[in-house]
């Protein structure tokens, strides 16, 4: 796209922006808000895996379309991206079942692996990647506004109407960026013929499935040595043993191996995929401190978010011109990384919500300095005919530790607070159900499970059912499950901690090159294994 000006890019990045806003905002809008509606559905055992069918569709279609779309260009995925994510969103919305929802949500995750992975790639298609990191901070600065936005429109929504609203009343926009695309964005010419590497599709597509699928049953549904978890796994290396038979003789394979023999990549697709697998413990869990523990409504559990938001708008804005004007990244990584892990010990030892509040605004600065920084290092190294595969690998990898974090938290989650529940029913601060009269005794073994401190309106119905004198049984068992539900959620955020420590410690063995100043040529770079897909 070197033939177009500058005003015409900046077009085309108003269109990308508006795809990526509607695509960003539909996620952030029920993050606070998801909580409520599982509960509302009655399964909030499955929580974790609303979650993770939307990850798991998101990263099998992120990865299967970063080839296709070097191949046919990016047009067509981002405009296909937006429909199946607003059917996805339509259907969600009718959801009556947490059975529904996850199907749907995994629907909504297909359309939004494309949709984020593609828009992202043509930003690469359009400015080379000493500019690009500007342009990519802004991208960010969209996200960071969907992140300020949507929570807190969510958790208003969610008060005081019915909550499919929450996944329909976007669609609109959708339809305007779907329009925007296809009015400005220019159609790409195939400059070549490639064959579909179908084998390495399907191959790559089961062994993630049964990878995720593995870590989000194992300990949850299944014991960790169970046939049905060892099979998994079992399946997951066979299934990557074949992929790497596959690829090495596939003409234009779907996750080039040579991608791999390169330092650089390695560490940044390692990072990436550490950053976000410890990530999720904040971004999934800080609702249950802020709902659950604290007793705060889901509107202003959105209020919370608010300055990690902000302080992420500002920061990747400003990094992205950082980057741009100086040709250096790994300093932001390295400061960035450092700072999320403070952020992460900060919310292991919460004790208010002020202290959310500042966890979450630190947490954000880590965000808005590093975030950008590892996908595009993968980007500068590659040659620009692998821009898709080299976005979508480290899309994947990120995606992929999202997901198999969230899995290892829930796990990590229902154990620990199994064994704080134990200990709390045993010791001292434990509630002696026995005075109680029978009825009563019925009534507060519903609340057992500290989860059941996200479903507000249940808890209001049950202590309107007591009696007086079982007001202060029900209060001495609120704070118990709260005192558990802080413990556990201080481990969650400690192993956060621990695997984002792992990224910074890979962080420094980064080797930092000089970013590209125009599309047209190869990276300057002596790692080797750097040649295209072949041709036909």
């Amino acid at each position: 796209m070197n033939h177009l000006s500058q005003q015409q890019k900046v077009t085309i990045m108003i269109a990308l922006m508006a795809a990526m806003f509607f695509a960003s905002i539909n996620q952030t809008l029920v993050s606070t808000a998801m909580p409520r509606i599982i509960a509302s559905l009655g399964g909030m055992d499955y929580y974790s895996w609303v979650i993770t069918a939307f990850m798991l569709m998101s990263t099998i279609s992120t990865v299967l379309v970063g080839k296709l779309s070097d191949i046919y260009g990016r047009k067509p995925f981002l405009l296909v991206g937006i429909i199946v994510f607003m059917i996805g969103s339509f259907l969600t919305g009718l959801s009556a079942d947490i059975y529904q929802m996850i199907i749907f949500r995994a629907v909504q995750g297909v359309g939004a692996g494309i949709l984020m992975s593609t828009t992202v790639t043509a930003v690469g298609d359009l400015f080379a990647p000493r500019e690009r990191a500007k342009w990519t901070g802004i991208m960010m600065a969209i996200f960071g506004f969907s992140s300020i936005l949507g929570p807190t429109l969510g958790g208003v929504m969610i008060d005081h109407m019915a909550w499919k609203w929450l996944f329909w009343i976007f669609l609109p926009l959708g339809i305007i960026a779907f329009i925007m695309i296809w009015m400005m964005f220019p159609k790409a010419t195939r400059s070549s013929v490639e064959l579909i590497d179908y084998w390495g599709s399907l191959v790559l597509s089961a062994s993630i499935v049964a990878l995720l699928l593995g870590f989000s049953w194992a300990g949850n549904k299944y014991a960790w040595d169970s046939a049905q978890i060892i099979g998994l796994f079992g399946a997951t290396v066979i299934g990557i043993i074949t992929l790497v038979l596959i690829e090495r003789k596939a003409d234009s394979p779907v996750l080039p191996l040579s991608l791999f023999k390169n330092s650089i990549v390695t560490i940044s697709l390692s990072v990436g995929f550490l950053m976000n697998a410890g990530m999720m413990g904040a971004m999934i869990y800080m609702p249950f401190f802020v709902q659950g523990v604290e007793g705060l409504t889901p509107t202003q559990s959105g209020f919370v978010n608010i300055p990690m938001s902000i302080t992420m708008i500002v920061l990747s804005t400003l990094v992205g011109r950082w980057i741009s004007n100086s040709g250096k990244y790994k300093r932001f990584g390295l400061i960035g990384i450092a700072v999320m892990i403070v952020s992460m010990l900060l919310m292991a030892n919460m004790h208010s919500v002020a202290m959310a509040v500042v966890s979450m605004t630190v947490f954000g600065i880590g965000l808005g300095l590093s975030m950008s920084v590892f996908t595009l290092t993968v980007q500068n190294v590659l040659p620009p005919t692998q821009l898709g595969v080299a976005t979508a690998t480290s899309t994947l990898f990120r995606n992929l530790g999202g997901t198999i974090g969230i899995a290892i938290f829930g796990s990590v989650m229902n154990s620990a607070m199994m064994r704080n529940l134990e200990q709390a029913m045993t010791g001292g601060s434990g509630v002696d159900l026995s005075r109680a009269d029978p009825e009563t005794a019925a009534q507060l073994s519903k609340l057992m499970d500290p989860r059941s401190l996200m479903d507000q309106p249940l808890l209001m119905e049950l202590q309107s059912k007591l009696p007086e004198e079982a007001q202060p049984l029900f209060a001495q068992m609120v704070d118990m499950l709260r005192t558990v539900l802080r413990d556990t959620l201080s481990t969650v955020f400690l192993l956060g901690a621990v695997l984002v420590g792992l990224g910074l410690v890979l962080t420094f063995f980064l080797k930092e090159i000089p970013l590209r100043t125009t599309n047209d040529t190869a990276p300057d770079t002596s790692e080797p294994n750097l040649q295209p897909a072949k041709a036909h």
